[in-house]
Order: C-alpha cells, then sequence, then structure tokens
C-alpha cells in the first residue's frame, strides 16, 4: 500500500552492492522527490549506474532498503521495474537492430496478444509518441538504418512508452547537438510537469546547472553530499566529485603545426549522398575540429575516410600520396585510426580484456624477433596507458563489458593510441566521460598531436571542441559549409554555419 505521507518518490537507504571482493557502493542514501530533477553526479567507476540498476531491478542489493511513494520495493529484475513504473535509458543503447522504431519501442507489447497485433495501430502510436517528443523519425524504418542520434530518440521513446513514475537517463545528450538537446529539456520540463522523478545522470555540468532542482554526488561508492542546484557551483560540485579543484580544463596548445597538410580529403562523396563533395586537410601536429549538428555527415565522412563504408567518389592524401581506403584494414595499415562514438558497437570488443582490447591494433610493436608477442613489451606498452588514461581498474586482464562507460571509452582511446599513426580520428572523444578524466584525454590528444599526429576531432559539445582545436570545419547536411581559425572561434559562430548560415560582419 502506498505511503501517501512520503515526500519521496524514491528513497533508497543505506544501500550497499560488492562485486566479489570489489566494493561498488558503500552505505548510499539517495532521495528524489516527485516531480523533481535531480541529477546524480560523480566520476567514472563512482557507483552511479549500479545504484540505478539496483534501483530498476538489474542488480541486487547487498544491503538497505529501497522505497517507491512511501512503499518499500525489491524489483528482482527489469520487468519488476518497469511494472512499478521506472524506466531508464541508459547511456549504452539497447535496442534490437533488426527490428522496426514502433517494434523497439513497444517490444513489451509483442506477443501480448493471444491472436494478432495491430501492426498499423502499433506504428501510428510509436509515431505519434516521437512526434510529440519533436523529433522526425520514421516509426516503421529499421533501427540499424537509424543515426545514433536517432537511436538515442528511439531509447528515450521506449521509456515514455510505460506508465512512467521515475525515469532515469543516463548521459542522454552526448551525441546530441544544441538543437536535439534542447527539444530533451522542454520535454522533461512537461514530464517534470506531469509529476514525473527524473534522475539526471551527466558529466556537463552546464546541463545540471540549467535544468536540475538538487543534485547528489557519488565518489568512491560513498555520497559525498545531496542540495539544491541553487546551494553550490561548478566548482564545489567538481570538489565533490573528484576532491580537487579542476583550474585547466581544457589544456594549453603548445604542438609545433606542420606548414603544409600531411592529410588530405579531396570531393569526398557517399554512394547514399549522406556526404557531398567533402573537401578538407590537417597538418602534422594539428588538432582539427569537425562541428555540426547531427545528421550534418560528421560521423558518416569519418566512416568513408577509415573504409568501414564505401564512397562513390573522392581521393584521399598522405604525405601527397593518394592511398585507397577500402576497409578498417587498409586505413590501419597506411597508419590511419578511428575512434568511433559507438564504442559498443564499434569501438571495442566488450567480451575481450583490456589488454587484449589495447595491444590488438598493434601486435607488430610488441612483436619479438620471430613474430611472437613479447609478453614484456605488451605489459610495459598497457601498463603505461591504463596510467596515464587512469583507467580504473584492478588488472589488464578485466573484461572491458565490467567496466564503466567512461573507462570503457578511456579503452577505445588507448586501442589507437597505442600504435605509431601518421592521422587519427576521435568521434566524439568525451563521451560519458567525467571532468576529470576529460582533462586527462585531452591532454592524450595534445601529446599525440606534439608527436606530429594530424588529429581530427568530432564533437556535439562545442565548448569542447572550442577547447582543443587548433581550427574547425562546420558540415551542414552533408558538406562542409565554413571554416573557423582560431580567432573566429564561438559557439555562435558555429552555430550560424551549421544551420547554413553567414557570419555576422
Amino acid at each position: 500500500m502506498q505511503n501517501s505521507k512520503s515526500e519521496y518518490r524514491v528513497e533508497m537507504n543505506g544501500i550497499s552492492k560488492s562485486f566479489g571482493v570489489v566494493s561498488v557502493l558503500q552505505d548510499v542514501d539517495f532521495k528524489v522527490k516527485q516531480g523533481e530533477i535531480h541529477a546524480l553526479l560523480g566520476e567514472n567507476g563512482a557507483g552511479k549506474s549500479t545504484l540505478i540498476k539496483i534501483l530498476s531491478g538489474v542488480h541486487q542489493k547487498d544491503s538497505g532498503k529501497v522505497f517507491l511513494n512511501g512503499t518499500e520495493i525489491n524489483p528482482k529484475n527489469t520487468h519488476d521495474g518497469q511494472v512499478l513504473g521506472i524506466s531508464v535509458v541508459y547511456q549504452e543503447l539497447s535496442l534490437v537492430n533488426d527490428l522496426s522504431v514502433a517494434e523497439n519501442i513497444y517490444l513489451h507489447k509483442l506477443g501480448a496478444s493471444k491472436f494478432w497485433m495491430n501492426w498499423k495501430e502499433l506504428i501510428k502510436d510509436a509515431q505519434e509518441l516521437i512526434n510529440s517528443l519533436g523529433f522526425e523519425i520514421d516509426a516503421s524504418a529499421i533501427v540499424r538504418d537509424l543515426s545514433i542520434v536517432q537511436k538515442q530518440v528511439v531509447e528515450i521513446a521506449k521509456a515514455l512508452s510505460e506508465d512512467t513514475k521515475v525515469l532515469v537517463l543516463d548521459e542522454p545528450t552526448t551525441v546530441f547537438d544544441p538543437t536535439d538537446t534542447k527539444k530533451l529539456f522542454d520535454n522533461l520540463f512537461r514530464l517534470k510537469e506531469k509529476g514525473i522523478a527524473v534522475i539526471y545522470i551527466s558529466h556537463h555540468l552546464d546541463e545540471i546547472f540549467e535544468i536540475a532542482d538538487s543534485i547528489t554526488v557519488l565518489k568512491d561508492g560513498t555520497d559525498t553530499g545531496s542540495m539544491p542546484v541553487s546551494g553550490i557551483d561548478k566548482d564545489g560540485v567538481i570538489h565533490l566529485m573528484i576532491g580537487r579543484e579542476l583550474k585547466d580544463l581544457y589544456p594549453y596548445r603548445d604542438a609545433i603545426i606542420g606548414e603544409v597538410p600531411i592529410f588530405e580529403v579531396k570531393n569526398l562523396t557517399a554512394r547514399d549522398t549522406l556526404v557531398n563533395d567533402v573537401s578538407f586537410n590537417v597538418r602534422q601536429g594539428e588538432v582539427l575540429g569537425i562541428a555540426g549538428l547531427g545528421g550534418s555527415g560528421r560521423t558518416e565522412t569519418a566512416k568513408l575516410i577509415f573504409g568501414a563504408d564505401r564512397k562513390k567518389s573522392g581521393t584521399l592524401l598522405l604525405d601527397n600520396i593518394e592511398i585507397k581506403t577500402k576497409s578498417p584494414v587498409d586505413a590501419v595499415a597506411y597508419g590511419v585510426g578511428l575512434v568511433s562514438e559507438d564504442r559498443k558497437e564499434e569501438g571495442v570488443f566488450l567480451p575481450l580484456s583490456i589488454r587484449k582490447n589495447i595491444s590488438v591494433t598493434n601486435f607488430g610493436a610488441i612483436a619479438g624477433k620471430l613474430g611472437f608477442i613479447s609478453l614484456d613489451k605488451e605489459h610495459t606498452n598497457v601498463s603505461g596507458l591504463i596510467g596515464k588514461l587512469n583507467i580504473k581498474t584492478p588488472s589488464s586482464e578485466v573484461i572491458v563489458k565490467n567496466l564503466s562507460g567512461g573507462n570503457q571509452q578511456k579503452v577505445a582511446l588507448a586501442k589507437w593510441l597505442s600504435i605509431d599513426s601518421k592521422v587519427i580520428i576521435i568521434d566524439e572523444p568525451t563521451r560519458g566521460v567525467d571532468v576529470g578524466a576529460k582533462v586527462e584525454i585531452y591532454n592524450l590528444i595534445n601529446e599525440a598531436a606534439k608527436k606530429g599526429v594530424a588529429v581530427v576531432v568530432i564533437s556535439s559539445d562545442m565548448p569542447e571542441i572550442i577547447g582543443i582545436s587548433d581550427r574547425i570545419v562546420v558540415m551542414h547536411k552533408g558538406s562542409i559549409y565554413g571554416e573557423l581559425p582560431k580567432e573566429k572561434f564561438s559557439e555562435e559562430n558555429i552555430l550560424r554555419y551549421a544551420i547554413g548560415e553567414a557570419l555576422k560582419e
């Protein structure tokens, strides 16, 4: 029976959880009111995802109590959580690629009828739900054919397709551009007005201070405090998260940039026209940023260069010599690496260890004279990268799927930073990464540039791309619309080019 006197929609008291000998949560308290947007913050590995998985029934707590509307609950699985009205959109997408958008949204309804499904009504309902969120996605489309931004929207629609009382969003905007992010925030404000409790996990502190009412910070599996957003500033949040001040988020760029381009893309066009006549270049030691709205063709351009997708036409030049990347194997052989935006599907091998993930691109450098892998060389290389990137793990033999999302991203980066690449393309480098780890990643990008690597960074985070780039090109509808030198960097200028407008004089 519901305790109507409880002021909290969710109460988690004294929650502890260990996996084997590893303690993940220790006596954590977490409370969220009805109609509140409550931010849950912390570094990668702080315990945020584990706490949410206990709430939703994925994991079972070792001790403590969980209450929903004042009544104690003990969900044993995700179905129990969904029945209770707890919907979670995880950082790692969990859609069925071979089903349609509508089938994914109403997956819980498939097979519910004893006779037949009314497919026309199912698609109609799904389309209305997506349209209500302000996005244009065909409900009958196959999920495999969607962009990662569109997949994220489908995940959110799926979470809202049931009688939701608590909505949890784990890093929902990491692939969104500012326009998509605003649409999401407008929807969250509407849900708040309906009395839904929203738990919002994000490393983007600007977002937290824009939409959240309260925050709770986890550090090393304990809660360091809960408070209204009005009672703290960004520096205070960072101090609670990492225990130190963070003075310089974007490190000083001091790489020596070459006079002439080391890598050139000329008139690159995709077979499906998502990329049309794209041309740009990047010099040795330069960090070139590629900005643009979702669907502008940034990721598709990277995949064409890397040979993951087949191009219709266009030329790639490395050291002024034409290269042909008909496959990723070709690209790697030429010294071109790609850190994908979708780490789960394309960035890491989830069932393999950290060691194997890092070493897989670099067998030549860690092999002995007879071609066998030198375990000493491999250990030195892998341990060095784990230390540099501060990958939180007790051992390099830990399976990557058991790491937090942010630490998985670090492994994806380490895989390419371990080889002597001439060109590295990094798509959304800090997706799902905490503020402390962002600095570590930016420093590594700087290190790569100092070694003479040409670095191309694709990012939806405008402060990030401004902070780490030497030059920025902006894409609009599959083409390069404009280029910005450092003295013209601003969010307004990037956005103007991204929507196809000229800069103000």
